[in-house]
């Protein structure tokens, strides 16, 4: 007979192990030494210790699914039982359900991740639905378009959900796109029956144009010539073709009379520089009027001064503004020197600044008069209050006096 910690050999060649529930047959051996039967089922045991660190560490380690790791802790286990190994046998069954434990735990981590998983791909191809819908009222026909183009990869990379979750957001997706489509299909149909119209409507322009061309009634024809191109403006555009062809006769026709007209203008420019030359000089003298000293000698020299300058014709029209606007600012000061000068002697303006300044002076010896008595009583509160007011009032009437001595009072 012969044994170690965890098993024996009794005399007529059985094998037993040693459990936790007591002893176990593992086999039989007849041939051989004792000690070779037990050495023999203690290799099966390291063979099921072998198997079963491998599994733990695939478990551990690897993607291992949960209904693959289920299978081989089972079939692990059921060697374990059927006691076949010699060793401690417990030991690898609590190893076997600690391994359980894990591979369910591994398991909820799975399912909690897909769950994350598919809530989040849930989540975003809502975001794409609602973008698309969005975009399904745009205008922005090259941009949206591209745009509904990437959100339709970004959805084709995205999780599959649950059949009739998945089928919704697709039907609304999808609807979506085919709305943007039907309306930029429709715009853009609306738009090449724009741009014929377009056409034909400059066709007509172009006509008119042309036969303006050789006109030299300038004016008349400038000024249509600004007209046919606003009414060019608010045709539209045509096809680009024939868009360039159109706008090059137009175009043509224009240049054809403003040369013309040009070649006209610079005889008249050369008159209108040597206007402008004689305006200067008038210009220089009138502004020597200024300030005015004596208003009725500056009066008389100025109307000859504008008499002269009406005599002369016409100056070029980007120098106008600047040549009329120094004339203008001699007048001005002219006449402001003549209104002051009648305020200055308007006998019923003097007197109603006089009462004014009379009613305030009043007003201040009555309010100067109260200060004075609220401080003899000893009421400093009404009398820094009355104070006030006579500053105010003192204000007031060092301006009306001020008003009053520009009328020499």
């Amino acid at each position: 007979m012969s044994s170690d910690p965890w098993g024996r050999v009794d005399e007529t060649g059985t094998v037993y192990v040693r459990t936790a529930d007591g002893e176990r047959v593992v086999g039989s051996w007849q041939a051989g030494f004792p000690e070779e039967a037990l050495s023999y089922f203690e290799r099966k045991y390291e063979g099921l210790v072998v198997e079963i660190g491998l599994l733990e560490r695939r478990v551990k380690t690897t993607d291992l699914s949960a209904k693959d790791a289920s299978a081989a802790i089972e079939h692990l286990r059921q060697q374990v039982d059927e006691h076949h190994a010699v060793g401690d046998l417990d030991a690898l069954r609590q190893r076997l359900d600690k391994l359980v434990q894990t591979v369910e735990a591994r398991r909820e981590e799975r399912k909690a991740a897909k769950a994350k998983q598919s809530d989040e791909a849930r989540r975003s191809k809502e975001a794409l639905v609602t973008e698309a819908e969005e975009l399904a009222a745009s205008e922005q026909w090259r941009a949206a378009g591209e745009r509904l183009r990437a959100l339709v990869d970004t959805w084709k990379g995205l999780p599959r959900l649950d059949r009739k979750t998945d089928d919704e957001l697709w039907h609304r997706f999808s609807h979506a796109r085919s709305a943007f489509s039907k309306r930029r299909k429709a715009h853009f149909a609306s738009l090449d029956a724009q741009r014929e119209e377009a056409r034909k409507a400059k066709e007509k322009l172009v006509a008119e144009a042309e036969a303006l061309s050789k006109s030299t009634d300038w004016g008349p024809t400038a000024a249509r010539y600004r007209e046919l191109m606003a009414d060019w403006k608010a045709a539209g555009r045509a096809q680009r073709e024939a868009e360039n062809d159109l706008w090059n006769r137009f175009r043509g026709a224009q240049d054809v009379f403003f040369q013309a007209r040009g070649e006209v203008f610079a005889e008249r420019d050369a008159e209108q520089r040597e206007n402008l030359t004689r305006k200067e000089e008038l210009v220089i003298e009138a502004e020597k009027l200024l300030p005015v000293t004596d208003l009725k000698a500056a009066r008389a020299t100025f109307r000859s001064i504008n008499e002269r300058w009406e005599a002369i014709g016409h100056v070029p029209r980007n120098a106008r503004p600047k040549i009329e606007g120094r004339m203008h600012a001699v007048e001005r000061a002219i006449q402001e020197s003549e209104e002051s000068e009648w305020r200055r002697t308007n006998p019923e303006a003097r007197a109603r600044a006089a009462g004014l300044t009379g009613q305030l002076q009043a007003a201040v010896d009555k309010l100067q008069e109260q200060v004075d008595k609220a401080r003899a009583a000893g009421n400093n509160a009404k009398a820094d209050k009355l104070a006030k007011e006579l500053e105010g009032r003192q204000a007031l009437l060092d301006q009306a006096l001020k008003g009053l001595q520009e009328f020499g009072g």
